[in-house]
C-alpha cells in the first residue's frame, strides 16, 4: 500500500462514469470522477497496467507536485525550486504541455516555455549542461495544470494520446477517434454475448474495438512506445508480467462482428486494420449498401455507428439519407438495438423513429448526440404485453 500514488486519467466528455468503471473493475484505490477526468490510486504495475487496458482513456497523468501561484515570477520560482533531478538526468530530453483555465495566466503556450525555462535553469544552475527539448520522443513528457491560481505539475505516463492504440494503418475520410468509438460500443451496454454490427463501417475502428470488448483484449497492446519506457525507474519485466497477466484474461467470442460500407476503399481500409490488429478471426466485412440490406442474423443484433454529418463528407440529400436509415431500420432489422452518432441534430428529425436515449457527445469538437432506436421483433405493444 505504501508504494501506492495517485494519478489522474483524462477523457472524453460524458464517459467519466465508464472510464470510472474501468478503472474499478481493475483494481483501482480511491476512485473518483472529475469532468473529462478520473482520479484514482495504484503503484508502479498498476500504472503500466491502466496504459495497457484502459479503453476510454486518453491520458494517465502522475501529479508530482501542487501549489498556489499567483504570477510567473512565482510560477518559475516554484518550479525551479522542485527536484526535478529525480526523474530526469542532466543529458536526458523533455517536453511540456500546459493547459490553462486561469485569468491571470492566459496562454498556455507561454506557460510551458516558462515552466522549461524554470526546469533548464535548475539542472544549469546544478550541473553546468541543461536537458535539450524534444517534442516527438522526450526522456521526460511534463504536463502542467493551472486551475485559477492553482498549478498541479504532473509526468505524462503515456506519451501520445491513447486513442493511438496501433493497428489503423489506413484512414478513411472522418474517421472516428478509438476512444470514443470504445466508449460508445461501452455505452451502449453491449459486452460481446449477442451480434453485433457497424453498417457504415469506414475504415473500421468501431469494429476493431468491439472485437477487443467481446474478446477482453487489452487495447493498447499494438502501440510501439508509452512514456513511461524512457523513465529511469522503467521496470521491463515487471510491465511484461503486467502485459501476460492481461493477455491470460482474454475470452473465446461466439458471435458474430459484421461490417458492411458501400465505398470499395473504405472495405478494403477496414480489412487492412482488422487484420493489423489480428482480429480477422472475429469481424467479417462485406461491401455493401446498408439501405439495400435486410438483418441476416437469428437473435438479438447490437448496431454502433458513425452516419455522416455532412460536416466533412459531402452528401447531396442528407434529410432524405437518415429518412432512409429509419426506414432500413424499421423494415429491415427487427430485434436491434441501434446506436448512432451525429452532430447534425436537424437531420437526426428526419430518421422518423422515436429515440430511446439520447446522449451528449463530442466527435472531436463537434457537439453530437449518440442516440438509440430499438427495433422490436413484431409491434412495440406486443412486446409490452408480453
Amino acid at each position: 500500500m505504501e508504494n501506492n500514488f495517485s494519478m489522474l486519467a483524462k477523457t472524453l466528455y460524458g464517459f467519466e462514469p465508464i472510464l470510472a468503471r474501468e478503472l474499478r473493475n481493475m483494481g483501482a484505490i480511491n476512485v473518483k470522477e472529475g469532468v473529462r477526468s478520473v482520479s484514482f490510486e495504484g503503484d508502479k504495475g498498476f500504472m503500466y497496467k491502466a496504459n495497457l487496458g484502459l479503453r476510454t482513456a486518453i491520458k494517465i497523468l502522475k501529479p508530482i507536485k501542487s501549489f498556489h501561484v499567483t504570477n510567473e515570477t512565482d510560477l518559475y520560482n516554484q518550479v525551479r525550486r522542485f527536484k526535478w533531478e529525480r526523474y530526469l538526468k542532466a543529458e536526458g530530453t523533455l517536453a511540456i504541455d500546459a493547459t490553462v483555465h486561469s485569468q491571470v495566466f492566459t496562454h498556455s503556450k507561454y506557460v510551458a516555455l516558462k515552466v522549461k525555462d524554470a526546469i533548464v535553469d535548475r539542472y544549469r544552475e546544478l550541473d553546468g549542461i541543461r536537458p535539450n527539448v524534444d517534442l516527438k520522443f522526450p526522456d521526460l513528457r511534463v504536463n502542467v495544470h493551472i486551475d485559477r491560481s492553482r498549478c498541479t505539475l504532473s509526468l505524462d505516463t503515456s506519451g501520445q494520446s491513447l486513442h493511438q492504440r496501433g493497428y489503423k494503418t489506413a484512414t478513411n475520410i472522418a474517421p472516428i477517434n478509438e476512444v470514443l468509438a470504445a466508449g460508445m460500443i461501452l455505452m451502449s451496454g453491449w459486452d460481446g454475448q449477442t451480434d453485433f454490427m457497424d453498417p457504415m463501417c469506414g475504415s473500421g475502428t468501431i469494429l476493431a474495438e468491439a472485437a477487443m470488448i467481446a474478446c477482453n483484449i487489452p487495447p493498447n497492446l499494438m502501440r510501439k512506445e508509452f512514456a513511461f519506457e524512457r523513465w529511469q525507474d522503467w521496470d521491463v519485466d515487471l510491465f511484461e508480467t503486467i502485459e501476460e497477466s492481461l493477455l491470460k484474461k482474454t475470452r473465446e467470442f461466439h458471435h458474430e462482428i459484421i461490417g458492411y460500407d458501400k465505398s470499395p476503399s473504405a472495405v478494403r481500409k477496414a480489412k487492412a486494420n482488422i487484420k493489423n490488429a489480428h482480429l480477422e478471426d472475429f469481424v467479417k466485412i462485406a461491401h455493401e449498401d446498408f439501405f439495400k440490406t435486410k438483418k441476416n442474423t437469428e437473435g438479438k443484433l447490437t448496431m454502433v455507428f458513425n452516419p455522416p454529418y455532412g460536416e466533412r463528407l459531402e452528401l447531396l440529400d442528407l434529410e432524405k439519407f437518415y429518412g432512409d436509415l429509419g426506414t432500413t431500420l424499421k423494415h429491415g432489422y427487427p430485434g436491434t438495438e441501434a446506436w448512432l452518432i451525429t452532430s447534425n441534430l436537424e437531420a437526426l428529425k428526419h430518421v422518423g423513429l422515436r429515440p430511446s436515449r439520447k446522449i451528449k457527445l463530442f466527435n472531436a469538437k463537434l457537439e453530437s448526440r449518440f442516440v438509440k432506436y430499438e427495433m422490436y421483433e413484431g409491434s412495440k405493444k406486443a412486446k409490452k404485453n408480453t
